[in-house]
C-alpha cells in the first residue's frame, strides 16, 4: 500500500488508540491475551487499510464484527460521563439496529447496559482510590461518569463490591487492608 492512513477515519483513530493504550501499560499479559490481542491487532490493521482502500466489504465477517464491537466499545468508553448514554444511542451512531447492537454483545457473553454500567464503575471506583481526588465529592465523581443521582450510585457501587463507595475510598486512600473490594455477580 505505501500510503500513510488518514488519521481522520474512524478505525484508524480507533487502531491508534489501541496501540497507544498497549504501549502505555506494562506486559502483564499471558500466552492467550497475546494470541488474542494479536487477533485484535491484525483484525485492526485489516479495517484500517480496507477503510483507506475503499474496500471494507471485502475483509472478512468475523473481523469485521470483532473491529465493530471494539469500536462500540471505544464510542461507550468516551461517553460515560453522559448519564442519558442508552443502546439506542450506541447503535444509532454506528448505523445499527439496537437489535444487532444486543447480538453483538451477547456475542461476548454481555449486555450492553451492564457492560456500561461496569464500566462506570470501574472508572468511579479508580478515580476514589486515587489520592489526588481525596478533596473531590464522592458524588462528583459518581456523576463524572455518568451517575447523577447520589443513592443511584452508592447502591450500584455496594451491589457490585460488597463496601460503600465512602469505605472504599476511606481504605483505599488510607491503604487498609480489605481497599480491593469484592465483585458481586460474575458479569454486569
Amino acid at each position: 500500500m505505501a500510503a500513510p492512513l488518514p488519521r481522520t477515519a474512524e478505525r484508524t483513530a480507533l487502531l491508534a488508540r489501541f496501540l497507544t493504550h498497549l504501549s502505555c501499560r506494562p506486559p502483564r499479559h499471558g500466552g492467550q491475551d497475546a494470541s488474542r490481542l494479536s487477533t485484535v491487532l491484525l483484525d485492526l490493521v485489516a479495517g484500517a487499510a480496507a477503510e483507506r482502500l475503499g474496500t471494507g466489504h471485502t475483509v472478512a465477517f468475523e473481523s469485521r464484527h470483532r473491529a465493530l464491537f471494539l469500536r462500540v466499545q471505544d464510542f461507550i468508553r468516551r461517553q460515560l460521563g453522559d448519564p442519558g448514554l442508552t443502546p439506542d444511542e450506541v447503535a444509532a451512531a454506528h448505523h445499527i439496529s439496537v437489535r444487532s447492537l444486543h447480538r453483538l454483545f451477547q456475542h461476548h457473553g454481555l449486555t450492553v447496559a451492564a457492560w456500561i454500567r461496569r464500566q462506570r464503575l470501574e472508572h468511579c471506583r479508580r478515580d476514589l482510590a486515587d489520592p489526588r481526588l481525596r478533596d473531590r465529592p464522592i458524588h462528583a465523581i459518581a456523576a463524572r461518569w455518568g451517575f447523577p443521582r447520589p443513592g443511584d450510585f452508592t447502591r450500584a457501587f455496594r451491589a457490585a463490591y460488597g463496601i460503600p463507595p465512602r469505605d472504599y475510598r476511606r481504605m483505599a486512600v488510607n491503604g487498609e487492608p480489605g481497599a480491593e473490594p469484592r465483585e458481586a455477580g460474575a458479569r454486569f
